[in-house]
């Protein structure tokens, strides 16, 4: 039969894995880079021709 002292262990011994497992899912995510400083060279389209729309006579 378990006691306290072993469910408390047990728990705690849960909790690091856990915790264990976190720490390396994050680890993985902050590998690489970000980046966030560069720019691109695009800015914006170079098309000259506007979108034209057409609209319904209403009445």
């Amino acid at each position: 039969m378990s006691t306290p002292d072993d469910a408390v262990s047990s728990s705690d011994e849960m909790k690091r894995k856990f915790k264990e497992a976190l720490e390396k899912k994050n680890a993985q995510n902050r590998q690489g880079e970000a980046h966030l400083d560069g720019d691109s060279a695009i800015h914006g389209t170079h098309s000259a021709q506007t979108h034209r729309e057409f609209r319904r006579k209403s009445g």
